[in-house]
């Protein structure tokens, strides 16, 4: 569910740039880096190694992986051999003509058209950044960016040239290696040590105008955020418009759905059934669900109840199944298609991040406490009694007619030309049949509720115990790395960027972007729900301005809203740039009237006007065409909320055919 609509290039540029800054640097750090081997001979790395640029600037090679030095470059190649990463130290006027050097000492040179070039804000130490995009043909299944960094005169380039699939699953290495590229001799800001402020009158009105300026930077029609500390409620309420058109405000009651923020719920309702006795967090699932199967049978013997919602199989997300094939899904058929995955990295050794087994989590849960119902009748009863009614959350459901009857936010997204617009809800429908992964509409003041539970470990309001303690932190330890400063534990991520903890957890649907964090040791939490696709770019900010405010750290919140905004303008107005809006007549003429794929069912073309439309069955999008450099035909999906698919015309065993891939996954509709 993470960044689904924002496309894969977006979503990696904005992790990339997003890197910087978080991780915590160490006193003597860049000294330790220069005691430790620099592998040249081309041999794997036994473990994550400190080292240095050919320029002396510190960053760590990921396990694994391969490194060469060949001034001016330091080239970290990933252990399937089609992957690297490139760390290149020279000079240049400007950030275009370090890149331009960069690629020249680059092996094979500049091989892909510039797509996009957008500035990022300078920080830890580096005085201009500056990150490039790469214009890449579907059938390459690669992503190329460059990300130009400059401190005093020197500038180091990162080359960041991966097949999607490595990508993907080594995303977490990836981050490894830019949490601690850092100038060398510079030490990051930490917050470690230092007193919180109280979130005073003025405190928080610092945050409320941070919120109302982004969102309006961002085009987000309705923002609603919560903070507490120590035990109190400091504001809870909402900014802007719950729909587009509406006159109706958004205020700390207004539903959204909250997407994969459902995934700690779940794991809290696990929790409790741990605290009961009726499970443990080391039980083999298939002593729960007989019927539960992966692809691969030795991962099945070893998955125990914590791994369900851990991102550490090996599993790579794999969501389009139930995106497509929805019409009658139900989560008996969400784990038959368990039994299809296939693991691409070994147990415990990647974060890749699983939808349908953080389904399974919650299905399993939900068959202990009620073994006589059905799977999914069983998890929303077992929610209702163990999590929300116990923790007042009155509002929160998995019930969509519920929710649209009353105080709710719609979706937003962006149309092809960038324009923010109401987005369809038939999407966000699709996951119901995987609902403990991410389908909870819930509120500010209900999540708030949840959220101080956190901070009070295991306590209500009224300091009575609702779970002890041991079950509950039990989410929050380590079940695989997320970088050098940041763990994913169950369905809960903790973060030290900043030198002190962060546990937190995003969620993303269609139109819909959140965010719930808290610091423990501050005992502050907050709570911020979105309601346009845009809203992804405001959650990072948010958490990093909360934290400046609590501890008067540097400013880098908003400064990062206004590059994030730009930066998405320049990809859009790119892409927008080889979009044929209709359809080619002549490539739409060479369509089938209907195509259908095993995995994913029914695709039918439907002309309306001069509009050509995909109809996947429980939704349906316009397609744009585009004709790609390696002479290809693509469709891409346009409609707001349903964008970004993007499916090639093939020829499939003599027969017409359209191919739609994630990164480590392909499918094939063949004609009718």
């Amino acid at each position: 569910m993470n960044k689904l609509g924002m496309g894969l290039l977006a979503a990696l540029a904005l992790a990339l740039a997003a890197c910087h800054g978080s991780a915590v640097r160490k006193p003597g750090h860049a000294a330790e880096a220069a005691r430790a081997p620099a592998s040249d001979s081309g041999e794997s790395l036994a473990a994550d190694t400190e080292q240095l640029t050919i320029g002396g600037n510190a960053f760590i090679a990921p396990q694994d992986w391969r490194v060469h030095r060949a001034a001016p470059v330091v080239m970290l190649t990933a252990p399937e051999g089609d992957s690297r990463l490139a760390l290149v130290d020279v000079a240049g006027a400007d950030a275009d003509a370090a890149v331009a050097a960069a690629w020249a000492a680059y092996p094979g040179g500049a091989r892909w058209p510039l797509k996009s070039a957008s500035d990022v804000p300078a920080r830890d130490g580096w005085r201009q950044m500056r990150l490039y995009s790469y214009e890449t043909s579907a059938n390459e299944q690669r992503v190329v960016l460059a990300m130009a960094l400059r401190a005093d005169a020197a500038w180091t380039v990162v080359i960041y040239d991966m097949s999607a699939a490595t990508g993907e699953k080594r995303s977490a290495q990836v981050k490894l290696v830019l949490d601690r590229l850092l100038p060398k001799g510079h030490s990051r800001e930490s917050f470690a040590g230092r007193t919180p402020h109280a979130l005073d009158a003025a405190r928080v009105d610092e945050l409320k105008r941070f919120v109302e300026d982004a969102r309006r930077e961002l085009e987000v029609p309705g923002v609603a955020i919560g903070i507490v500390q120590d035990g109190q409620l400091v504001f809870a309420g909402g900014f802007g418009v719950r729909a587009l058109g509406q006159a109706a405000p958004v205020d700390a009651d207004t539903l959204f759905m909250i997407a994969s923020n459902t995934k700690a719920l779940t794991t809290l309702m696990l929790a409790k059934l741990v605290a009961q006795g009726r499970l443990d967090w080391d039980t083999p699932v298939t002593r729960i669900l007989p019927q539960f199967r992966l692809g691969d049978a030795d991962t099945t013997r070893r998955v125990l109840v914590r791994h369900l919602i851990c991102a550490c199989t090996g599993l790579p997300r794999q969501d389009l199944e139930w995106l497509f094939d929805s019409d009658g899904a139900s989560p008996d058929s969400v784990l038959r298609t368990l039994a299809t995955m296939q693991p691409t990295s070994a147990f415990g050794a990647l974060f890749q991040y699983s939808n349908p087994m953080a389904a399974a989590a919650g299905y399993a849960g939900g068959h202990v406490e009620f073994p006589g119902l059905e799977l999914g009748a069983a998890y929303d009863a077992a929610m209702q009694s163990l999590v929300f009614d116990p923790l007042s959350m009155h509002s929160t459901t998995f019930d969509y007619a519920r929710a649209l009857r009353g105080n709710h936010a719609l979706p937003h997204g962006l149309d092809v030309d960038g324009h923010t617009v109401a987005a369809s809800m038939d999407l966000n429908y699709t996951v119901i049949p995987a609902r403990p992964a991410g389908a909870a509409w819930s509120s500010v003041n209900d999540m708030l509720r949840y959220v101080q539970m956190e901070l009070a470990q295991g306590r209500l309001p009224d300091g009575t115990r609702y779970i002890d303690a041991a079950p509950l932190l039990e989410r929050r330890k380590a079940q695989v790395a997320l970088g050098k400063d940041a763990v994913y534990g169950m369905g809960l991520m903790v973060d030290h960027t900043w030198g002190v903890p962060v546990v937190h957890h995003g969620g993303d649907l269609l139109g819909f972007h959140s965010d719930m964090l808290w610091l423990p040791d501050a005992n502050v939490g907050a709570v911020i729900l979105t309601n346009s696709d845009p809203g992804v770019y405001l959650r990072g900010p948010f958490q990093r301005r909360l934290l400046e405010v609590l501890f008067d750290g540097e400013p880098q919140a908003a400064a990062n809203v206004a590059a994030a905004a730009a930066r998405q303008r320049s990809e859009l107005q790119a892409e927008r740039k080889r979009l044929q809006v209709p359809a080619d007549p002549t490539a739409v003429a060479a369509l089938a009237g209907r195509y259908h794929s095993a995995a994913l069912g029914d695709l039918v073309v439907r002309q309306v006007d001069a509009a050509t439309w995909f109809d996947f069955g429980a939704w349906r999008s316009e397609v744009a065409s585009r004709r790609n450099d390696d002479g290809s035909v693509s469709f891409s999906t346009i409609s707001p909320g349903n964008h970004d698919f993007e499916f090639i015309v093939t020829t499939e065993g003599g027969r017409r055919g359209l191919v739609l891939r994630d990164a480590q996954h392909e499918y094939v509709f063949v004609a009718q």
